[in-house]
């Protein structure tokens, strides 16, 4: 290690040479106003596991660095934080063998090792697959905002040798702990208060805190399209991509249709598949497949678009008006829905949508294993319970276990030959779903 990377990994760990002052420094990190991540409930169970690299992942500004000093103050134990952004640490990263020596040669005690924005190494997934080979004797905490350089390149270097997780802004059972404390009379009142403010303004933690929460949304929608998208992925026309990110925003829960984008953008199709690649990889958008169960009468090609935070999707359409006045109030909570499951769903779990050539549709299908769960949205707070058609066509042909309809004005249950109908508050759609893939209630 040369003088300058040593002088730089003391000013970004004051404890060195100051046990005293680990403690501290740890707490230093965590903000006053910090809420606690229950989508890393599992995966934190994991990350004191030694000799693995625990990647977690996920957009930019969502928490990954607080939940991971949170952790870490747990702990109480030596960390030694690595900042990948750094040219420094990047030249230092380059070689595993050397990277360990050094370790082994400043740090009697193996520290917990925390590397932020792995990203901006060139190769990420052979050095970690090297350190991890090396047995430091510690566990390997890796963040970065960029699932290509840190799932789909490690997946196969790293099997075996690592644990991954996603952490999206929060969703609303993350915001809404703080009413656990609130008098039941004055719960429902809030509950809804803070559903409709998640509901246009989104998850993301300095949005959610903020008093301005449209500004901070336009810094985080810039910071987005220049540092990520222009920077990192070296976008070539950012005028289409910036067309691209609205036209997302406009037909969320749609199918997407590339050849009509392609010409509305003026690139061809292999860009726009790029483009849409790039913004799953920032964890912006998600394109989620049709669920093809073998029926000849499924559509099985076009995928629909949803976006995994919903103050994103309203600051693109300057449209932040109360859900009474919005015309897009059905896509609006479905893709609101959409993100809630994503939070809850086990890593394994796939999520789907299903249409049938004759025009029935479901909007989610959701594939744990063997068990399968469907759920519809409704947007309409009409009293009226009804089981569609559709609906009746699915649990006909797949008899899902269960089957959740979302209402805004419903809360009941029945039964349909195996499959548990329940209608159940949005805001109750991620513990529900939770549930219902939980272990204990697995086939």
């Amino acid at each position: 290690m040369d003088r300058q990377t040593s002088d730089l990994l003391q000013k970004d760990n004051p404890w060195i040479g100051k046990r005293d002052a680990l403690l501290p420094w740890l707490q230093d990190h965590i903000p006053s106003n910090h809420l606690k991540r229950h989508q890393l409930a599992e995966a934190q169970k994991r990350w004191g596991e030694q000799n693995k690299a625990h990647l977690l992942i996920g957009p930019r500004q969502a928490g990954k660095s607080t939940a991971i000093w949170q952790w870490l103050c747990t702990r109480e134990k030596e960390v030694l934080f690595i900042d990948c952004e750094q040219t420094l640490i990047q030249d230092w990263c380059s070689s595993a063998p050397l990277f360990i020596s050094d370790i082994k040669e400043n740090f009697p005690t193996a520290p917990i090792l925390f590397f932020e924005e792995v990203q901006h190494l060139k190769e990420a997934s052979l050095f970690f697959k090297g350190i991890v080979d090396r047995k430091p004797g510690t566990p390997i905490l890796v963040s970065g905002s960029s699932s290509y350089s840190l799932q789909s390149q490690t997946r196969e270097s790293l099997a075996g040798r690592a644990t991954r997780a996603r952490l999206l802004p929060f969703s609303y059972g993350e915001i809404a702990c703080e009413l656990e404390s609130t008098a039941p009379l004055a719960r429902t009142q809030k509950q809804e208060e803070l559903f409709t403010r998640h509901l246009l303004y989104g998850g993301y933690p300095d949005v959610w805190l903020s008093e301005q929460p449209q500004i901070i949304l336009t810094d985080l929608l810039e910071s987005f399209l220049i540092r990520d998208a222009s920077d990192l992925h070296r976008i070539k026309r950012p005028d289409a991509f910036r067309t691209l990110l609205s036209l997302s925003a406009q037909q969320a829960g749609s199918l997407v249709n590339v050849s009509e984008w392609a010409q509305i953008l003026g690139l061809s199709r292999d860009s726009v598949y790029a483009y849409l690649e790039i913004l799953q990889s920032m964890h912006i958008i998600e394109l989620i497949r049709p669920f093809a169960g073998g029926k000849r009468s499924e559509l099985i090609r076009s995928p629909k678009v949803f976006w995994l935070d919903n103050g994103l999707r309203n600051r693109l359409l300057a449209d932040f008006r109360p859900p009474e006045l919005r015309q897009d109030m059905g896509s609006l909570l479905e893709n609101w829905v959409f993100g809630e499951v994503v939070k809850h769903l086990p890593s394994l779990a796939q999520i789907f949508f299903w249409r049938s050539t004759s025009g029935a549709e479901v909007d989610f299908v959701v594939r744990y294993g063997e068990k399968l769960i469907a759920i519809e949205v409704k947007s309409s707070r009409s009293p009226k319970k009804q089981i569609t058609r559709s609906m009746h066509s699915f649990i006909d042909a797949y008899e899902p276990e269960s089957f959740g309809l979302v209402h805004p004005g419903l809360h009941d249950r029945e039964m349909i030959a195996n499959t548990n109908i329940q209608w159940i508050p949005p805001r109750e759609i991620g513990p529900w779903v939770k549930h219902c893939l939980s272990r204990d209630n697995f086939k």
